[in-house]
């Protein structure tokens, strides 16, 4: 399937779902509501032409004006990759967790929440991996983070 047969299906089939936007460089871009988010994840996965069976990576992006979630996907059998788009407000961002339909979501769920403090929804284990347990010093991805002079280590 080129391009331009996955973007004409995805916009034929999920037309109130997902919305084309021409910032893809390399792979198709859609934006989705958060609401939307897992259903959508869920309908990709099983749509026997897609079969997004592969959870590439989960990047983020902070704009000052609001966050931005960005989740790779593949299909290993069609050969196929698409890149989905988040918006989420700068005041409380939240997203559900997609963990339940891909696995290994995980880690990049809980590295949003430790660097960029948007809040994982149905997470079944939001805890730190990166920063130690003790950290309190904001978030380091957000671009309004402050870094202190020298931030305390517990004692090893």
């Amino acid at each position: 399937m080129t391009n331009e047969e996955l973007k004409s299906y995805i916009e034929t089939n999920y037309t109130s779902l997902l919305t084309h936007n021409e910032a893809g460089k390399y792979d198709l871009l859609f934006e989705v509501d958060a609401v939307n988010l897992v259903t959508v994840c869920e309908k990709l996965k099983n749509d026997p032409e897609l079969l997004f069976d592969y959870f590439c990576n989960l990047s983020g992006a902070d704009t000052t004006e609001k966050f931005e979630a960005i989740y790779n996907l593949g299909s290993i059998k069609k050969k196929i990759r698409i890149d989905i788009k988040v918006v989420l407000p700068h005041e409380n961002p939240v997203i559900d967790s997609v963990q339940t339909v891909w696995p290994a979501a995980n880690w990049y769920e809980r590295e949003m929440w430790e660097l960029y403090g948007i809040h994982i929804n149905n997470h079944d284990n939001l805890t730190r991996f990166l920063l130690h347990d003790e950290w309190d010093e904001g978030y380091p991805m957000r671009k309004d983070w402050d870094a202190p002079d020298f931030i305390r280590f517990p004692d090893l």
